[in-house]
């Protein structure tokens, strides 16, 4: 495999934090329907169990769009790659914002996730940039503005949902994204590619970096898992503080969404902790959590202060799943990192694309109940997975 030599430095705070910006702005794009899927099926006069489309091919749109994307990031220069998905992003955007029908919408939801990989440039580029010892601070910081665009993009399209109807939160998550290509034009350094392979071996080479990498495999279903089983829960909670348990809306489900804010605070400590404890070891923990708060949510997810608490467990259980896990993925060949990074984020949100499917179907056929076992089914996959890796070590 030839590739050019890494030099290794260490990032600068406020690199990180800008790129840790970027990608809250831009992943935000996949989650601003998650909190409207009410009022859209409203809008279209359609069922519960049609509109959780919309959310299922978001996640399809952004697996397949990291699949033939970003493995581009090992042989172009990613700030010109950054830049073009940003145009794209914003045109996806409009489109969804203009839609007549649902077909027109989950069309245009497959197209918004397919161009909103951007964060999945950003997360090798930071990476590559930092020091062996130092990686899991720095992911754990990357991926906090992540975790930080998902949960404001809940409440904020929550409250525009609410107040200025669904369309105007599209119209304006496309101007943003254009405020953010100025910004990344200013900001954003360029980077040059490692590799120097063709664009048909990098994508060749993938079936032999699965075949070759135990550990990339491993991580790649417990990341699935983690992120399906937290899908679950986020593509239903609207219909769950709708229906007459709660009676709420979706302004409500949105500022819901900021209780998760603990998994941001506690992302970039979580990476610092795997610096020192290991990756394995903060994984098995990220899933215990996980576990617990759809356990939470299974016997007092009818009371509030249960939902509280159950989401708090949740939102910290996958953050720090996905910071470890993605530690332990981009310590592996690093002439490959968006290789690396594209197998683990395809099957992140392959899990997600099948939560979202599972959940909408879970909701309509045996309601909360059927949420919080097919929730801890996926975990249950994930902790069988981590254990049996274990024992093979």
């Amino acid at each position: 495999m030839e590739h050019k030599e890494i030099d290794h430095k260490n990032i600068d705070s406020r690199l990180v934090w800008i790129m840790a910006i970027i990608c809250g702005v831009t992943v935000a794009n996949l989650y601003y329907n998650q909190p409207l899927l009410g009022e859209l099926s409203r809008s279209f006069n359609v069922s519960t169990k049609d509109i959780g489309l919309v959310s299922t091919f978001t996640q399809i749109g952004y697996g397949i769009g990291m699949f033939f994307i970003i493995p581009l990031g090992d042989i172009i220069e990613r700030k010109g790659m950054i830049l073009k998905l940003l145009l794209a992003s914003a045109i996806s955007l409009l489109l969804f914002a203009s839609c007549k029908d649902i077909k027109a919408v989950i069309v245009c939801s497959f197209l918004v996730g397919f161009t909103t990989v951007i964060p999945q440039l950003i997360v090798p580029f930071a990476a590559e940039l930092s020091l062996p010892e130092e990686r899991g601070r720095v992911l754990g910081t990357v991926l906090s503005g992540l975790l930080a665009g998902i949960l404001l993009a809940r409440t904020i399209s929550g409250f525009i949902g609410t107040f200025l109807g669904w369309r105007s939160m599209y119209y304006i998550a496309a101007v943003l994204m254009i405020i953010l290509y100025i910004a990344v034009v200013r900001f954003l350094p360029k980077s040059e590619p490692l590799s120097r392979e063709s664009y048909k071996n990098i994508l060749i080479s993938l079936k032999d970096i699965i075949k070759k990498e135990s550990l990339l495999r491993e991580a790649s279903l417990s990341g699935a898992m983690m992120f399906g089983a937290f899908s679950i829960f986020w593509t239903t909670i609207i219909f769950f503080l709708e229906s007459p348990s709660y009676n709420m809306g979706s302004k409500t489900a949105g500022l819901f969404s900021l209780i998760g804010i603990s998994g941001v605070v506690a992302a970039p400590i979580i990476g610092s902790f795997s610096d020192k404890k290991g990756t394995k070891f903060t994984v098995g923990i990220s899933i215990f959590f996980a576990a617990s708060g759809f356990v939470v949510f299974l016997i007092f997810g009818h009371n509030i202060v249960g939902l509280i608490i159950g989401l708090i467990l949740l939102d910290l259980g996958t953050q720090s799943g996905q910071v470890s896990n993605q530690t332990r993925v981009h310590s592996l060949l690093p002439e490959a990192r968006n290789r690396l990074n594209t197998v683990f984020m395809v099957a992140y949100f392959i899990g997600g694309a099948l939560g979202s499917f599972i959940g909408t179907y879970s909701w309509n056929s045996y309601g909360w109940m059927g949420v919080c076992i097919s929730g801890l089914t996926f975990l249950f996959i994930a902790l069988i997975n981590h254990i049996i890796t274990i024992r093979s070590v």
